[in-house]
């Protein structure tokens, strides 16, 4: 493990060190590029709480005077919200259309015209809509999420394979059994997949939004960093985004292993 470990981070520290030697040797401007100390230096800033804990005057009041931590806790509260939103009301509508084909011809042209429209292409009529602050960035992620659950769901119905359909149908069940115990399940991985999707759709998305419409959260931080030529905060927030986003991968990953830990083949 020590030796997969160490390949594993044998080229990041070969870059970073050829990074730091620049930096070092005025190859590269501060301004431009800061030297990867620097950068941590601005994380550390960045995460350690602005209060005392005597100014605080509680354990949460103190962790959350951090910047970081408020910015990261705004982000990804509009994640939760927006995917919820989102998924919400995908989820249902691709069970529909993937079991019911006459709802799928009228809606399905409407929703491939609306797919390859970017969820930043409804910026102007999202501030336009609901003003400035958190309800356009929800509308925004919400639809950033919408259709890549929409679409994988209808894909998971769809690709239930028909010897577990005529198989139930010749035990008797009805169609709300059909589809309770042999359809949804079956589509399970992929809606799941889909909803993996969605959410770093969704996380991706926010950070666009913040830089638009609010006045916290990661995006609205990197922006403001980029307004005062503070390269290194804009890149310890760019690190802080990766951190956050590998986390929720992560954490959905586990769960979808979790709740599909039924659905494996020999290997596993």
């Amino acid at each position: 493990m020590i030796k997969r470990l160490l390949q594993n981070l044998a080229v990041p520290l070969v870059l970073l060190t050829i990074w730091q030697l620049m930096s070092v040797f005025g190859l590269v401007r501060p301004e431009i590029l800061p030297s990867p100390v620097a950068i941590m230096e601005r994380l550390w800033l960045y995460l350690i709480p602005e209060e005392t804990f005597q100014e605080a005057g509680s354990l949460g009041a103190w962790i959350m005077s951090s910047e970081l931590l408020g910015d990261l806790l705004a982000s990804l509260q509009r994640v939760v919200l927006g995917f919820a939103v989102g998924a919400g009301l995908a989820l249902p509508l691709g069970l529909l259309m993937g079991t019911d084909r006459t709802v799928e011809r009228y809606l399905n042209p409407v929703i491939q015209f609306l797919r390859p429209i970017p969820p930043i292409a409804y910026i102007p009529l999202a501030i336009l809509w609901f003003g400035l602050g958190n309800p356009p960035a929800i509308f925004l992620i919400a639809i950033g999420a919408f259709f890549p659950v929409l679409i994988n769901t209808i894909s998971g119905v769809r690709n239930v394979d028909s010897i577990y359909v005529r198989a139930a149908t010749n035990l008797g069940a009805d169609r709300l059994t059909l589809f309770r115990r042999v359809i949804l399940p079956a589509a399970t991985p992929y809606i799941l997949t889909g909803m993996r999707i969605g959410i770093g759709t969704a996380f991706i998305v926010v950070i666009v939004a913040e830089m638009i419409a609010v006045n916290s959260g990661l995006g609205y931080r990197i922006l403001e960093a980029r307004e005062y030529m503070w390269s290194d905060k804009v890149i310890a927030g760019m690190i802080a985004i990766g951190l956050l986003g590998l986390a929720i991968d992560l954490g959905v990953n586990r769960l979808n292993s979790h709740l599909l830990r039924w659905h494996r083949g020999i290997e596993s």
